[in-house]
């Protein structure tokens, strides 16, 4: 787990009649002018809710899509949000445009507007850093998933608030992931899925490092296939990283497909059950096979750790999902320790039901590939150089 002292805790600091400047993840899918999906939201109640108990003046930011800067766009306005957190918190909470003249009395709460319609905030302007800092005695960094990026809401405000600390979500996601990193629960077994090595290469590389086994699944594991001088039809690979896929294949155990699910190029309509190495060149690899989920599911069910980022086929269509279904139920019924991480595999293991089953979801997306891969967050960072600068 991080290290208590490797940075300080919003639980620990007395909130107490303070400004309490907080940055979420409130990133949320809008339609139609409403929140579609209040995930995020949800996930950042329990530390809105602890401020305003200790009675802070809470003022919340983040962003929304990706505005251009300058004037306010109301298709990316965090308007939404807004009414959502108001419904969910049974307080006003108004979204402040005018946000430098904020003035909140203890147990009130405001959202900013938009923070990247702000110039200079992806660019981490020292001077907007500073303005941000200004609005408060306590800043409590709480969005892991916009950790990996250096910009004046993750990171410059930190370098100038009085008080720079993390909140609960983000000590929450760190502490699992070095769980699972970090002197883990043997063995440990790794599904990387996906469509190009590329992508993930650090990844890999890097979990070839940590794990005792490494599943691979979609277009990666396509590329794997190739390496082993297996035939992949028309289906998507990395011709170019097949050297690549033997040199991780030689310092990690990874089990490939021995059957696969195809579909003729020009008709995805209906699934094909063929052994690996034997696909026409007309058909596409879709999915992992029956016998291949099978084989999966019983090393996942002796795992001691489980790391999971990417599904194993195009689950999105229920009739390549197969493999996919049945690895995010072996996850979900295994006694590991586990954690599941990224925007497709967080919506397979919504799609079947296994949420309760996962130790750890993450919503970190680039972030929780950067951190397994061993880079240094700077919204992370900047909190260990403040407790200890």
């Amino acid at each position: 787990m991080a290290e208590s002292g490797a940075f300080l805790r919003m639980e620990e600091q007395d909130l107490a009649g303070k400004r309490v400047l907080v940055r979420e993840d409130l990133n949320v899918p809008v339609r139609d002018g409403v929140v579609a999906s209040s995930a995020r939201i949800d996930a950042a109640l329990p530390t809105l809710r602890h401020c305003l108990d200790a009675g802070a003046a809470v003022i919340v930011m983040s962003h929304l899509g990706r505005p251009k800067p300058g004037p306010i766009d109301p298709a990316l306005s965090l308007a939404p949000v807004a009414t959502a957190l108001t419904e969910a918190l049974g307080l006003a909470v108004p979204l402040v445009a005018d946000w430098e003249s904020v003035a909140l009395s203890p147990g009130h709460l405001a959202l900013l507007e938009n923070v990247r319609f702000c110039p200079g905030e992806t660019e981490n302007d020292d001077a907007l850093a500073q303005r941000y800092a200004s609005l408060a005695d306590i800043f409590v960094m709480d969005a892991f998933a916009t950790a990996h990026r250096a910009q004046a809401s993750t990171h410059g405000v930190a370098r100038f608030a009085a008080v720079a600390c993390a909140g609960p979500l983000l000590a929450a996601e760190l502490d699992a992931l070095d769980r699972a990193l970090t002197a883990p629960a043997r063995p440990v077994v790794a599904i990387v899925g996906g469509s190009k090595v590329s992508t993930k290469l650090a990844v890999l590389e890097s979990l070839a490092d940590v794990a005792d086994t490494l599943i691979v699944g979609g277009g990666i594991a396509n590329t794997f296939l190739l390496a082993a001088g297996q035939e992949v039809g028309a289906s998507l690979a990395e011709p170019e990283l097949v050297e690549v896929a033997r040199r991780i294949a030689g310092k990690v155990n990874v089990p490939l497909p021995v059957d696969v699910m195809t579909a003729p190029s020009a008709d995805d309509s209906a699934a094909l059950l063929r052994l690996a190495g034997e696909v026409p060149e007309g058909e596409t690899i879709l999915d992992i096979g029956p016998e291949s989920a099978r084989r999966s599911r019983e090393v996942l069910q002796g795992a001691g750790t489980i790391l999971w980022n990417g599904p194993l086929g195009v689950f999105e269509r229920d009739h390549f999902g197969e493999g996919t279904r049945v690895v995010a139920e072996a996850v979900a019924s295994s006694s590991a320790f586990s954690i599941a991480g990224g925007g497709d595999t967080l919506a397979a293991v919504e799609k079947y039901g296994v949420a309760d089953g996962v130790s750890y979801l993450s919503t970190g997306g680039g972030a929780f590939l950067e951190y397994v891969e061993g880079k240094p967050l700077p919204g992370v960072e900047v909190l260990k150089q403040r407790r200890f600068g």
